[in-house]
């Protein structure tokens, strides 16, 4: 008879929630971590919102407009506008003050990817996360299985944190240069053009496939590996980060070229990496991958260099 250890690691006869459907509580701590993200997120753009042209946070961010002095403006007003009331040196919550940052700009920066990451990336591991608080744990010490849970998902997190890292410090540089913009959207369609293409080809390539089955699949990785120690398991949940960042980071990277702070774009994003991770169909990311490279294409084509190449 398996045995079921309690929240304090004892042998009990009277199972909690956590024992009896560690699926649930799993999915409702991922959610409430998911919502911060968002609401931060929210907030962001609510403090944008009142003074600014939402158009150049991204494709399709201009509905947000409506609700601010751009509304039913022409191009042309917007950007009078937009120069008047953000002045280069002005800030809203959340964002970096000038083109040039400083540490303070860089840690708000960094900041905004960590919320990204609660509200794309650790959705799409919730159900890696589920499987494993199912499994009996084999912890030498008993510490029970709500710790070593979380230990999975701060190991998890921690490669994400690793890539907000690179993140900050590649928008850092991109936008030094002049190619992102102070929205934190690409300023030439070049630099969109050749993400989403990269992106679209990776979706085809050897390691991209070889990620996502050990993402979709996680139980036999989880067996074979069988922790006996919370630095195990907190090496485990490195590895799957790993394995996720692997699967993952080439769609994450999609926000250079759509505007790293264009929500519709970052829930589009986070629900295809969920999609891809819990629906066992290989097409679906050969379909991104066609898609991406498409749209990459597309943009290239009505670049500045795309047109001299095309027209001469």
């Amino acid at each position: 008879m398996t045995q079921i250890y309690g929240e304090s690691g004892k042998q009990g006869t009277s199972p909690g929630l956590w024992s009896r459907s560690p699926r649930i509580v799993v999915f409702a701590a991922v959610a409430l971590a998911a919502l911060a993200g968002w609401a931060y997120l929210g907030a962001m753009v609510a403090a944008m919102v009142p003074m600014m042209d939402m158009g150049e946070l991204g494709p399709g961010m201009a509905m947000f407009n409506a609700f601010n002095i751009f509304a039913g403006l022409p191009a042309e007003a917007r950007a009078a506008l937009a120069a008047i009331c953000l002045p280069e040196g002005a800030s809203t919550f959340g964002m970096p003050a000038s083109q040039i940052w400083n540490i303070a700009d860089a840690g708000l920066v960094f900041l905004m990817w960590v919320m990204m990451a609660l509200a794309m990336m650790l959705p799409s591991a919730a159900p890696m996360i589920a499987r494993f608080a199912e499994l009996p744990q084999p912890m030498v010490d008993r510490p029970g299985r709500v710790v070593p849970v979380m230990m999975l998902a701060a190991g998890y997190l921690s490669i994400w944190g690793g890539y907000g890292l690179v993140a900050t410090v590649a928008q850092g540089v991109l936008t030094a240069a002049r190619m992102m913009s102070p929205m934190m959207s690409p300023a030439t369609m070049v630099l969109a053009g050749t993400t989403l293409l990269a992106a679209g080809i990776y979706q085809f390539t050897p390691a991209k496939m070889a990620c996502l089955i050990r993402c979709q699949r996680p139980i036999p990785f989880f067996m074979e590996r069988r922790p006996t120690s919370l630095f195990g398991v907190y090496r485990l949940g490195l590895i799957q980060g790993l394995l996720c960042l692997g699967c993952c980071w080439a769609l994450m990277t999609v926000m250079f070229a759509v505007g790293v702070m264009n929500v519709l774009w970052i829930a589009v994003l986070g629900l295809l990496m969920t999609v891809e991770k819990t629906v066992f169909r290989f097409w679906i990311p050969r379909a991104i991958g066609v898609f991406l490279i498409v749209w990459g294409l597309f943009v290239l084509a009505l670049s500045d260099a795309g047109q001299k190449i095309l027209f001469g």
